[in-house]
């Protein structure tokens, strides 16, 4: 008899097809028991280390507390012999990047809704504002002499009942505005939803990454009915080798730098971060120039998935405007503050105060201008053709038995677009009626105005862009101008809940759902679990951290080192209003703003004109002013994907292949970033051991 060992079966790796696409399939509802134990699990595991990363080093745990907890609960599922549905998959997604989101964006503060009570009360006591102290009102923070801030002390009954509003406090209005926040969310966000991609049919670029992520691990899971072996699906081969990918690269650009932080000195850092600055390098011969190269691997992966025209644009406007147009305009008079001798942070700055953030606002016009006109188009073609365009759907997916393709339907989840849009005007209703009785003197229709003209005309505006490009729309300091344009002079202002607000994401999530074959009523679900589980966890472990030490301290190097800096900042924008010469003011140009919107408008006929793509036209919007690292190191990763990979794969297996590819970086990277958090912990605890 042989000793040989009989060869496993191991079953082929099939290529991928049309009819294993992600949009295929019926749909099921995402939530279960695994839904709330995952939410348990990243709201008392991940939100501590994602407070205490963003308090000692600046930085979010991002992708590692939503990858890190897919796997742990597919690896679970795989040693108790069950299947994780994708429809599961996606929802832990959802519920993890939830959880673990970061709150305040300039400042890096994670941690759930209670990180804005604890900046605010950094606010009352920080130097650079404290002359604005007694004009903070208490029911935004309790005074400086209150016990709950010379005690430290969350659970104090004047963060929950104030003086001057009774039960209108700190908490509970922080409280209200997440809940407001949410119903906006839903039904505006569900509204140019249908807008955008059931009536438009835009691509939405960048919504099969987490798709095809959630895709992949939910197949590993997948066992054939003969022997119970794991099958072999492509997407977990692809996603796999990304993963690596991603782990490597992850460990050289920030653990390696962390690790080596711990014990030297000085870390060691192999890949610069965050890019190499060459701008004072060159400024000889190119003066008030953006000169910097970036090794983030992640940016190269971003040009790959995205359309390849509009990359092509951004670096060609990236090019021209923050390399080659520098020299030019500073010999024009464009730039009157700019210094040499500077790196490329304080000239970024310089340059955006003299030109660029007017140029900015100019383009954000005219992307409104375009966003209207486009907007009435396809209602009158929608109304032209009596429904939906045809001839757009695959033909797998209008098969027997198979829902309708991008279409509203029942298995779906959808729900009346009147109920939606009653969700969005009861929200900015509360939110305008909070404003009226927290700053009765500020006028109310600019209020009314922000909630219910500007705030959907944006949103639907920013979810096409993000249906076209992966990016939205931003209209920088409006809000801010017109405070300061209104005369009201009280600081009370700035802390209003102003319903002013960019639903368009949502659209990017609607799609991810509908791309999954997630039931849209399983992160409506998710969200009324999350909600008490944030709340709860986010004071719990605030409450700890302010109780330990004053926020910040030297115990926190990131927090201690640049929230002065944002508390600077903050107190320009809160004196802007009641100064005779506000900087913001300085900063915007009439004549520059009102041209840099003809030009668009222009530039986007004669490209309309010569048959180019209108996703290059975006793209030069989107590098207008950038820096040079940015557009060059996606423009390398979209040459890279067409000219090579396309080549060697064939134009239809790449562009299935490269959103999996991206989404295993992802979770690799996280896996890779979650480690670096685990020793920063570890170190941080047994430092002071007295052994």
């Amino acid at each position: 008899m042989s000793n040989e060992t009989p060869p496993v079966n191991v079953p082929p790796v099939v290529p991928p097809s049309l009819d294993d696409g992600l949009d295929r399939g019926p749909y099921e509802d995402g939530f279960s028991s695994r839904t709330v134990v995952g939410a348990l699990f990243v709201a008392t595991v991940m939100m501590p280390g994602a407070i205490y990363m963003g308090l000692v080093a600046g930085q979010s745990l991002g992708a590692a507390a939503e990858w890190v907890t897919i796997i742990l609960f597919a690896e679970l599922a795989r040693r108790s012999f069950s299947n994780l549905k994708r429809q599961e998959v996606y929802v832990l997604f959802y519920v993890a990047s939830g959880i673990a989101a970061v709150t305040i964006g300039h400042v890096a503060l994670s941690g759930g809704p209670f990180a804005g009570p604890i900046w605010n009360q950094y606010l009352l006591q920080a130097p650079e504002t404290s002359t604005l102290a007694d004009r903070i009102p208490d029911w935004v923070v309790p005074p400086v002499t209150s016990p709950a801030i010379q005690g430290r002390n969350l659970a104090h009954h004047d963060w929950w009942w104030s003086r001057s509003r009774g039960f209108l406090a700190p908490i509970s209005l922080m409280a209200m505005g997440w809940v407001l926040g949410r119903m906006g969310f839903f039904g505006l966000g569900y509204i140019v939803f249908r807008l955008t991609s059931d009536m438009e049919r835009l691509p939405f670029p960048l919504a099969p990454i987490a798709a095809e992520g959630a895709t992949a691990l939910a197949e590993s899971t997948e066992r054939d009915t003969d022997g119970g072996r794991r099958k072999r699906s492509w997407r977990w081969n692809v996603f796999s080798i990304g993963a690596c990918f991603g782990i490597v690269f992850a460990c050289l650009y920030v653990v390696i730098p962390v690790a080596s932080g711990l014990f030297l000195s000085k870390p060691i850092m192999l890949f610069p971060i965050p890019f190499v600055d060459f701008t004072s390098n060159v400024e000889r011969f190119l003066p008030a120039s953006l000169v910097s190269v970036s090794f983030d691997a992640g940016l190269f992966l971003a040009g790959m998935v995205l359309p390849f025209r509009l990359v092509a644009g951004t670096f060609t406007s990236t090019l021209l405007t923050g390399v080659l147009a520098g020299p030019l305009l500073l010999r024009l008079g464009a730039f009157p503050h700019w210094r040499p001798g500077n790196g490329l942070l304080v000239n970024q700055m310089v340059l955006s105060f003299d030109f660029y953030l007017s140029v900015g606002v100019g383009l954000a016009v005219t992307v409104a201008l375009i966003g209207l006109w486009s907007m009435v188009q396809t209602f009158l073609n929608y109304r032209r053709n009596k429904g939906i365009p045809q001839g757009t759907a695959p033909a797998a997916a209008l098969a027997a038995g198979e829902p309708p393709y991008r279409t509203a339907c029942k298995e779906r989840g959808d729900f009346p677009v009147w109920i939606a849009a009653a969700l969005f005007i009861v929200s900015v209703g509360c939110f305008c009626a909070l404003c009226k009785i927290l700053v009765p003197a500020f006028p109310l229709w600019i209020v009314l105005v922000f909630g219910f003209v500007w705030t959907p005309l944006h949103s639907y505006i920013s979810a096409r862009l993000v249906g076209l490009t992966g990016g939205g729309l931003s209209t920088p300091f409006l809000k801010e101008t017109v405070f300061i344009l209104s005369g009201y002079k009280a600081i009370d202002i700035w802390f209003a809940p102003i319903p002013l607000s960019d639903y368009g994401g949502a659209a990017a999530r609607f799609r991810e759902l509908e791309l999954t074959r997630t039931r849209f009523s399983s992160i409506i679900k998710a969200e009324l679990l999350m909600f008490p589980i944030i709340f709860v966890c986010s004071f719990l472990f605030w409450s700890f951290f302010w109780h330990l030490n004053q926020l910040p301290s030297g115990s926190f190097p990131f927090a201690a080192r640049q929230w002065p800096v944002a508390a600077r900042q903050a107190y320009l924008i809160f004196t802007a209003n009641s100064t005779e010469s506000p900087l913001l003011l300085q900063a915007l140009n009439a004549k520059t703003i009102l041209s840099a919107a003809a030009v668009g408008l222009v530039l986007y006929n004669v490209i309309g004109k010569l048959g180019i793509p209108i996703a290059f036209f975006y793209g030069l919007l989107g590098g207008v002013g950038a820096p040079l690292h940015g557009g060059l190191s996606l423009f390398v990763g979209a040459l890279i994907g067409r000219y090579y990979f396309r080549r060697r794969l064939g134009e239809e297996r790449w562009s299935r292949y490269v959103p999996v590819v991206a989404a295993g970086f992802c979770c690799g990277a996280g896996l890779a970033g979650m480690l670096a958090v685990s020793l920063s912990l570890i170190m941080q605890c047994a430092k002071d051991l007295p052994f």
